[in-house]
């Protein structure tokens, strides 16, 4: 158990005195002369001093001069001091014992404040190191009062950020007028003062300009230490702010770059339908040259460009709705079985050159709960959505005569569809890409197919559906997408049912 502080204090100087008694009895005994006898005193007041502080090693001192005078100096047993030599002797001592207790104690001092240095180096190099690792520019600002706390062990640290005008604490036992002085500590000339709670608090300045203010209680860090944590945390404010503006720069040009994109890509696809469906106009009104079998063509031409310009203003709007979030879930009791058929049967056209296969997977569960004979509440459109741009991907990057697969199967609380063809597959460099908007692979980018809007619809219609998909695909063996949205088997409308998700 660890003594009181006065016990302790006390202690030292009973330590002391018996030290110096004991060193004059070992000296005695012997019977040593003045000098050795000086000497040893001498080393004794050097550790005392090395040891305790500077009252204590005086005291020492006078003990020490006391006992050579009595033992060791002429008349020996008296503290009388005869004869110049004597004389000479104890002031000796005497001034002997005063510089080396002093010399002692400097020494002391400059170990202790060397050792309280690299403490304040070592918590300033792991603040630094703490905020290092720090990537999230937001989690640092709230995480910099307990870290400066907890590294400096401090009860209390505030920081205000002028910028965000936002307040972190360490503590929540904070007055209420603390953010007003704050932001009154950012705006006046002030470098340091005391605000309610307790707190000193330090302006953080970039140069000429205030970024916030510090305040830390209790004020026991020195000045330096003080002001190299300061100029921490503005840098790490500084920073902060630099990444943030960064991410709404790099935002703001992406969402430019996307538009650019959007333009771009809108204006070469419309523009090559249109060429066509005017070239093939433009030969039918000239009507020179053409027999029955051109002018069918001709039209043919017209009609078919028509559909594929009709499909592209569809993409567009799509985007439109799901950039606007203004997709609605209708969720109806259908066999999942029926959704595919109703989707093959739509796109028949676009089907014709593939062999579509059904898959009867849920017959083999039909006589388990969820099995054929049950329904699920979905919403039809949107699902049929989402199967007509996958199949219509099948179809465009698909040899003539190849197979597409579709299935549909309960997977515990999911209802799971998937579209899987022979198609040449997907480029593992493009997989991590392929549902971004106006992204197009390798080889829809070469072939000039698609507008890369697709498979960013399919994703925003199932998210709005509370699902998601995911894409399986080995260069030359085809593509797996595989979507799930939640299995409902129950009626819905008491959770919401036809409202958005």
């Amino acid at each position: 158990m660890q003594l009181p502080a006065y016990a302790q204090h006390t202690a030292r100087w009973i330590a002391a005195t018996l030290a110096v008694a004991a060193a004059t009895a070992l000296l005695v005994w012997p019977g040593v002369n003045s000098t050795t006898a000086g000497m040893a005193f001498l080393v004794l007041v050097m550790g005392i001093s090395s040891l305790a502080g500077i009252r204590l090693s005086l005291y020492a001192a006078l003990l020490c001069a006391f006992s050579f005078d009595y033992f060791f100096l002429p008349p020996v047993g008296s503290l009388r001091i005869t004869g110049i030599e004597a004389w000479a002797a104890m002031l000796a001592f005497l001034l002997s014992c005063l510089v080396v207790g002093r010399v002692a104690e400097r020494a002391r001092d400059q170990a202790r404040q060397a050792n309280a240095r690299r403490e304040d180096v070592e918590r300033l190099y792991e603040l630094s190191q703490q905020m290092m690792l720090q990537e999230d520019a937001a989690r640092l600002m709230r995480d910099l009062p307990r870290m400066i706390a907890r590294i400096f062990e401090l009860d209390g640290v505030v920081l205000y950020v002028r910028d965000l005008n936002e307040v972190h604490t360490s503590t929540a036992d904070l007055p209420m007028s603390i953010a007003a002085s704050l932001r009154s500590m950012t705006l006046g000339q002030n470098p340091t003062q005391v605000i309610p709670g307790n707190f000193t608090v330090r302006a953080l300045m970039q140069g000429l300009r205030p970024v916030g203010a510090l305040g830390l209680r209790p004020d026991r860090l020195s000045r330096e230490v003080a002001t190299a944590v300061s100029a921490q945390v503005t840098i790490a404010l500084t920073r902060a702010t630099a990444i943030d503006a960064s991410a709404h720069m790099e935002a703001a040009r992406e969402g430019e770059r996307l538009r650019a994109a959007l333009i771009d890509s809108l204006t070469h696809e419309l523009r090559t339908p249109l060429t066509s469906i005017r070239a093939a106009a433009t030969t039918l009104l000239q009507g020179e040259g053409l027999d029955e079998a051109g002018r069918l063509d001709m039209a043919a031409i017209v009609d078919e460009e028509s559909a594929r310009l009709d499909r592209l203003i569809g993409a567009a709007v799509e985007m439109a709705e799901i950039d606007a979030d203004v997709v609605q879930v209708r969720r109806v009791p259908l066999h999942p079985r029926a959704l595919l058929e109703q989707a093959v049967e739509e796109l028949r056209g676009s089907l014709a050159g593939c062999r579509v296969v059904i898959a009867g997977e849920e017959a083999r569960n039909a006589g388990a709960a969820g099995g054929l004979d049950h329904t699920a509440w979905f919403d039809p459109h949107l699902l049929g959505r989402v199967l007509r741009h996958l199949l219509e991907n099948a179809a465009r990057y698909t040899p003539p005569g190849s197979r597409i697969l579709l299935r549909s199967r309960r997977d515990g609380d999911r209802l799971e569809f998937s579209v899987e063809d022979e198609g040449p597959g997907i480029d593992a460099a493009d997989l991590p890409f392929i549902f971004e908007k106006f992204y197009r692979g390798r080889k829809g980018a070469s072939k000039g197919k698609g507008t890369g809007m697709g498979l960013a619809i399919v994703r925003a219609i199932l998210a709005a559906h509370g699902g998601g998909i995911e894409v399986e695909s080995d260069p030359g063996e085809g593509a797996c997408f595989r979507f799930w949205v939640p299995l409902l088997e129950k009626d819905p409308a008491g959770e919401g049912a036809g409202k958005s998700d």
